[in-house]
């Protein structure tokens, strides 16, 4: 297995390793000095040499980060251990802890071959010593090696799904923060849209309106005094409602023009202040029998009429306007429309880029988010008229049968 992705089983595997090489080496050292062998000086220098090459590679960093470094390493414990294998047949048992460096340190196509010359080299090393080429010889060693290779492989199974899962969490720790910042990001953008529109539909057409008076007071002066007193009271009105409006929609509670009555009431306060402040004729017009509908849809209906009438006052140059309010069995609609100069709804820049309006843009965001529709006529020299509804049967379901 590569060393980057496995290297050393953990700490208390790796512990078990070092027990089980001092329990394979102290009893062959002892073992031949108590036989009286001719070579037990040669066995207790070899295990010495054994122990101090196994020991020399788990202290080195290399042999386990470099696959070279490792197979250098293995190759030289390997060559000391058939050292210890030629002077007594006990070194057979140091091949099933090499069994395990060798399928930890090596890549598996180099790790399983490795483990098969190992094999080999032990049956016969121990066949050598006893003079003959028994069953008990091969099973011993290759039953060492199958436990050995069953044992690593389950182990890097076992860590590969570890691995798998440990990057499935990273992914979705990383998914879920990015889904946060995007839910906080989108309502920040809706917040913000919100706001515009609300301040495009208040208190810009307030401020509008504002100027207008304060302009017609100052042309009244000083001849008409009085004259002039009323446009600014007026204006200071308009001053207070906005200043209503702004506290209202900051909270985005309901328009102090609907929590004073109904929708009709609100748009024909809507259409006499228009005109009182424009000296354009705006008529109010209610068709049907008025019913309650949903705050959210009053509220848009409201925002954009106001935003309509604006949009009339400031750039139509009309001398009249017609907001009707219908109530009808399949839901409601509003209409405004002035004999004003037109316009090319194709024509217009984007909202919000150069010599862009957001009066329009935001209308149509106000319907969209409530599931009605807004179409808008228009043609050079031919007014203009906007139109809004919302139908009971889409948002509230199939009329019953």
């Amino acid at each position: 297995m590569e060393p980057h992705t496995l290297t050393w089983p953990p700490r208390v595997l790796r512990v078990c390793l070092h027990l089980l090489i001092a329990a394979l080496l102290v009893p062959a050292a002892v073992r031949a000095v108590a036989s009286g062998l001719p070579r037990a000086g040669g066995v207790v220098a070899v295990a010495v040499l054994l122990a101090a090459v196994y020991a020399a590679g788990v202290v080195l960093p290399a042999v386990a980060r470099s696959t070279k470094a490792a197979a250098v390493w293995l190759a030289l414990l390997t060559g000391v251990w058939l050292v210890l294998l030629a002077l007594t047949p006990d070194g057979i048992w140091v091949a099933f802890p090499l069994f395990f460096l060798q399928l930890h340190l090596l890549p598996t196509r180099w790790g399983l071959p490795a483990v098969g010359v190992t094999t080999v080299l032990a049956v016969a090393g121990f066949a050598w010593h006893q003079h003959a080429l028994t069953v008990a010889a091969v099973i011993g060693p290759a039953l060492g090696a199958a436990v050995a290779v069953a044992t690593v492989l389950g182990y890097q199974a076992l860590y590969a799904e570890s691995e798998q899962r440990r990057r499935l969490i990273e992914q979705l720790t990383v998914v879920r923060a990015d889904l946060a910042e995007a839910e906080h990001s989108a309502g920040v953008l809706a917040e913000r849209e919100r706001l515009a529109r609300e301040i495009h539909d208040t208190l810009a057409q307030g401020l509008s309106s504002i100027q207008l008076l304060l302009r017609a007071a100052e042309r009244a002066l000083p001849g008409r005094a009085e004259t002039a007193a009323g446009h600014v009271r007026r204006a200071r009105e308009e001053t207070q409602r906005n200043l209503a409006e702004a506290r209202r929609f900051v909270h985005a509670l309901t328009p102090p023009d609907l929590d004073r009555g109904s929708l009709p009431a609100a748009l024909e306060r809507l259409c006499a202040t228009t005109a009182d402040t424009s000296g354009l004729a705006v008529h109010f017009h209610l068709d049907g029998e008025q019913e309650a509908l949903p705050v959210p849809d009053e509220v848009a209906l409201l925002r954009i009429a106001q935003s309509a009438l604006a949009n009339t006052v400031q750039h139509a140059h009309a001398t009249r306007a017609e907001v009707t309010l219908s109530y009808m069995d399949t839901g409601v609609a509003l209409d405004v429309v002035d004999d004003g100069i037109g316009f090319d709804p194709a024509a217009l820049p984007p909202a919000g880029g150069v010599g862009g309006g957001f009066g329009l843009a935001a209308m149509r965001a106000r319907v969209r988010a409530l599931g009605g529709t807004l179409s808008v006529e228009s043609a050079p020299g031919g007014g203009t008229a906007v139109a809004a509804g919302f139908d009971h049967v889409e948002r509230n379901g199939p009329a019953p049968t």
